[in-house]
C-alpha cells in the first residue's frame, strides 16, 4: 500500500470531516483522514494516523 495519500471531494474544497459524535460536528471533530492505495489492485483504504481519540471513546 502506498500511504499518506489524500482525498478530495470533487467540486468542493472542504474535504472530509470525521467526528466521534454525529451531534458534535465541531467539538467531536477528529484529524483529517489519510488514504492508502494498493498499486497492484487499486484498493483504496481510508485511515487515521492517530487513533487515541477513538480509543478513549471505546
Amino acid at each position: 500500500m502506498i500511504e499518506n495519500c489524500g482525498i478530495k471531494i470533487k467540486g468542493a474544497a472542504y474535504g472530509i470531516v470525521l467526528t466521534d459524535d454525529e451531534s458534535k460536528w465541531w467539538r467531536g471533530r477528529m484529524e483529517e483522514p489519510k488514504v492508502a492505495i494498493c498499486p497492484e489492485c487499486g484498493e483504496v483504504s481510508i485511515y487515521l494516523e492517530n487513533v487515541e481519540k477513538i480509543k478513549k471513546k471505546a
